[in-house]
């Protein structure tokens, strides 16, 4: 056998493709659904947060800012361990798939305040008591003028955290969540031979590299331009 059937033998065999793609497509389609559930999820939790960080009510400012510093900090793996793990010892079992949204999602949702927050800081103090000014209240100000410019400049750096966050669903395969990954990985270990795992990258990457391609216009698109 030469190395390029040897190659053939070790990464694509055709018999395994055969047998695997199935349970590996049915992946794909859990794995878009629970990135998508994150994303919505994390998205707007960081938008509610962000808006409710300005109205300056101190302590809610600070158990904000406490929430986003260390679900910002701890790796998203040690935190799902930690629920599906600990949690059933105080009487609360969720469901692997549940953890993993939950985990994810709280993850996501405290960087996006923080990005959201940034945006809304960056819009100028005289655009609020211009706003003001003309009867609008605290909440239309925030709504119709500081909010736009926010998610304007926000766009880029949240289609970034978003595609961050969903290849995170890999980590899935800790707990038992029949993603790409945990079908791939499984597969390979009862054949001994790395088809599987191969068919699970190529998933992932006709996966991603439309959002990737959809994230790059988005920053184009509502990019701030000098003139």
């Amino acid at each position: 056998m030469n190395g390029w059937s040897l190659f053939i033998d070790t990464f694509f065999r055709p018999d395994l493709i055969v047998r695997y793609l199935p349970p590996i497509l049915e992946a794909v389609v859990l794995t878009v659904e629970i990135a998508v559930l994150i994303v919505a999820t994390g998205l707007i939790g960081g938008l509610a947060l962000a808006c409710a960080r300005s109205f300056e009510f101190r302590p809610l400012n600070l158990l904000i800012a406490v929430f986003a510093d260390v679900f910002r900090t701890v790796p998203p793996l040690v935190l799902l361990v930690l629920v599906y793990f600990g949690l059933p010892n105080v009487g609360v079992t969720l469901s692997s798939f549940a953890v993993l949204w939950l985990v994810l999602s709280v993850v996501l949702t405290a960087f996006a305040e923080e990005i959201l927050w940034a945006g809304i800081l960056s819009v100028r103090r005289g655009q609020w008591e211009a706003a003001r000014s003309t009867g609008l209240s605290f909440a239309q100000t925030l709504s119709y003028v500081v909010l736009p410019q926010a998610i304007r400049l926000a766009i880029p750096p949240l289609t970034n955290r978003s595609i961050v966050i969903t290849k995170n669903v890999a980590l899935g395969s800790v707990i038992g969540v029949p993603e790409i990954l945990n079908v791939a990985t499984t597969a390979e270990s009862f054949v001994g031979n790395s088809t599987p795992l191969m068919l699970g990258a190529l998933c992932y990457a006709m996966l991603f590299i439309p959002v990737v391609l959809a994230g790059r216009w988005l920053e184009s698109r509502f990019a701030w331009r000098r003139f």
